[in-house]
């Protein structure tokens, strides 16, 4: 990786000048500066960061909290929900953050983003810049830098030096553009977005390695596929406690944002049950319906405009039969509601959000928890967040997820279950998979 950046130090804005210096704040605009890359920072944690990082190093281990400290983040659009990732990544101790905005502050981000004052942060700055110095004050030892420019222009070199990609709150054009220039280059991509007290998260892990600890089963733990997407790579007894315990290797793939979010059917396990088909939130019809509306016609339904209602209806529908949901399931009022809420922003919904993305994040860069699979969507209405793994069938499924039917290639599974073990970075940080069910409880940070 380039050494191009250097640390900014953190800035205190007094008073009349803060104009002039949040202007004047460390901008990457080119596409050659802003590149992601970052100083390279020291591999031991000093004793400081030990004493500081303690309760989270007990949670998940020295050797998680290290490749957390080297991680360079990017993210994508500094709204409600950007914060609330934003922070708890920057609490968590990475060691460099890249925002990325190129809109300027309007009155509504006041009065949604706790990073930005109203008596402190002009109308008119840019976004991403106006919540870095608020970002150094959390934690001065994670480097924030700032982009500005639109990331509809960057190339896809733009994202090589970033260990996972985040969206947040774009178009599915531009999510898509993001998750195909990150795959070019092997990097983990999250999107997500809220509507009021509705909202999604979604991953593309690629393809990624984990090891988690359990307790020793009477029966031996067998390798290969556990589902569509996971497969267990190896089972080593946990040195020291042998006799009880054991380390589980697990991989999982991941499919594309432009496939999951409206090419994708539910998984079998769900549409073979007519009790759980109706338990499917209609909230995931209308996110693909919106996604589907604004692809067409290049923004969100209008509440003022008959004929886009009427639009966005029929998509609702076409969408809700697509999932095999029954018909009963989409009320008037549930797309009413929805309808009521495109485009705002609540803080309650975007901490929740935020949280959750934020600790999955964690948990890929540490490899020893399984993260989401793939798409989780969030009911504010209903308090429930459930998590479903939206996936093609066919030929493309069999091709996108190697793991379906497939025999594992064990000798190269033995090696990556090794490194793993040892606390390396096998295969590099990429794809985590959750249950590919609904109905699963999401806890926020």
């Amino acid at each position: 990786m380039d050494q191009q950046s250097q640390p900014h130090a953190p800035i205190t804005i007094p008073g009349d000048r803060q104009n002039a210096q949040l202007a004047a704040l460390p901008i990457m605009q080119s596409h050659s500066e802003a590149s992601g890359s970052v100083p390279a920072p020291s591999n031991n944690i000093s004793a400081d960061e030990i004493a500081l990082y303690d309760r989270q190093i007990r949670l998940w281990g020295m050797k998680a909290q290290e490749k957390i400290r080297n991680a360079n983040i990017l993210l994508i659009t500094m709204k409600a929900l950007a914060n609330e990732i934003a922070k708890n990544l920057v609490l968590a101790g990475i060691g460099s953050l890249t925002i990325l905005d190129s809109e300027p502050v309007t009155p509504a981000d006041l009065g949604a983003q706790f990073l930005l004052s109203e008596e402190s942060t002009p109308i008119g700055v840019n976004r991403a810049a106006a919540c870095a110095d608020a970002l150094r004050r959390l934690n001065p030892r994670v480097r924030v830098y700032v982009d500005t420019v639109d990331v509809r222009l960057k190339p896809p070199s733009f994202f090589a030096p970033f260990d996972i990609v985040i969206a947040t709150d774009l178009d599915p054009v531009t999510l898509n553009l993001i998750n195909t220039a990150a795959r070019l280059n092997n990097r983990p991509f999250y999107a997500a977005g809220s509507h009021g007290i509705y909202g999604f998260l979604f991953a593309d892990l690629i393809e990624h390695d984990f090891v988690i600890s359990r307790a020793k089963s009477n029966m031996p733990t067998p390798l290969g596929p556990e589902t569509r997407t996971r497969a267990v790579l190896a089972v080593q007894p946990k040195p020291g406690d042998e006799a009880t315990t054991e380390l589980v290797t697990k991989r999982e793939v991941y499919s594309t944002w432009l496939l999951a979010s409206g090419a994708s059917r539910l998984p079998p396990e769900i549409l073979r049950s007519p009790r759980r088909r109706r338990a499917v939130t209609p909230i995931l019809t209308c996110l693909r319906a919106l996604w589907e509306y604004t692809s067409t016609y290049g923004a969100p339904p209008r509440r003022d405009d008959h004929e886009s209602l009427a639009a966005f209806t029929m998509l609702c529908g076409e969408q809700h039969k697509a999932l095999g949901l029954p018909a009963d399931t989409l009320r008037s009022e549930v797309l009413r509601s929805f309808l009521q809420n495109i485009g705002s922003e609540i803080a309650p919904v975007a901490a929740v959000l935020g949280g959750q993305l934020a600790q999955d994040v964690i948990n890929v860069l540490g490899q020893t928890q399984q993260p989401v699979q793939n798409l989780v969507v969030f009911d504010g209405e209903a308090m429930e967040a459930n998590v479903f793994a939206l996936h093609p069938e066919g030929e493309l499924g069999r091709g996108l997820l190697p793991l379906s039917g497939a025999n594992v290639d064990t000798n190269a599974v033995a090696a990556a279950a090794a490194a793993a073990a040892a606390g390396a970075d096998a295969g590099g940080v990429g794809p985590a998979g959750g249950v590919a069910m609904d109905g699963v409880p999401v806890a926020p940070v």
